[in-house]
């Protein structure tokens, strides 16, 4: 049993590993986030099953998938549960293992380019930088039960002292997300919304943290999608005609 990071999309983005696992695999469990080109390392031979999992629409229960893929597993079948980006970078890849290594299964991961990498990458834009960020913070603003909401003003506090935010899923909370976030950082930092990276409908848009909501609905961009907070993106921000202040400048 294998869980295959399948990148952001991009079929020339996996990994040799990923493919030569997909070329084995006998069942193919897939996300609806997976890249149609991938599929075409697959055997023909090959049974493909989608599991859709995706915010907002309907859903593949989760425990569904995994009863499919250890029953799958346990007939013998040669496995792969295909997922966008990575499996372990909010991919509910811990919580599959741990199903399949709990019924006796040896479980294999093979990682993928996350999605938050590649958005950025495409924007040719770095996740640190020694003159603007000492590290970067991958946060996922689809916090998994009611008590579970995220605290964006201590991220944002986090932030402020040098760090890239990426942020997943976070297109439908944008609004308490840009509140708490403004907690710390001024309304001019600049950020970028990337939908669909990697692939040929990708869209971006590069603003500020103040205009985020704004330019979520001003540019009719929606999920999937990255959001990307931060003075790494001040280049971009300048070469696109935006102006952002200068990094001592005070907040608005």
């Amino acid at each position: 049993m294998t869980l295959v990071g399948a990148g952001p999309g991009d079929p020339e983005l996996l990994t040799v590993k990923a493919i030569k696992a997909i070329r084995r695999a006998t069942v193919l469990l897939v996300d609806d986030l997976v890249g149609e080109g991938v599929l075409r390392y697959a055997r023909r031979s090959a049974r493909i099953v989608y599991v859709g999992k995706r915010g907002g629409c309907a859903s593949t229960p989760q425990a569904f998938i995994e009863r499919l893929m250890q029953s799958e597993a346990q007939k013998g079948e040669q496995v792969v549960r295909l997922k966008g980006g990575d499996p372990f970078v909010f991919g509910r890849g811990g919580e599959e293992r741990e199903h399949l290594r709990a019924a006796g299964l040896e479980v294999d991961v093979i990682n993928g380019i996350t999605s938050g990498l590649a958005a950025a990458t495409s924007l040719g834009v770095p996740l640190t930088h020694r003159d603007h960020a000492h590290g970067v913070i991958f946060v996922t603003g689809h916090a998994k039960g009611a008590d579970a909401q995220l605290d964006w003003a201590q991220l944002s506090a986090t932030a402020a002292q040098g760090f890239t935010l990426v942020i997943y899923m976070g297109v439908s909370q944008a609004g308490q997300l840009q509140a708490g976030l403004l907690s710390a950082l001024p309304p001019h930092t600049p950020l970028a919304v990337v939908q669909h990276a990697s692939l040929p409908a990708q869209r971006h848009a590069v603003g500020t943290l103040g205009g985020l909501t704004h330019l979520i609905e001003s540019e009719g961009l929606g999920s999937p999608a990255i959001i990307v907070v931060g003075d790494v993106l001040r280049g971009l921000a300048a070469a696109q005609g935006q102006q952002p202040q200068p990094l001592n400048a005070a907040a608005a």
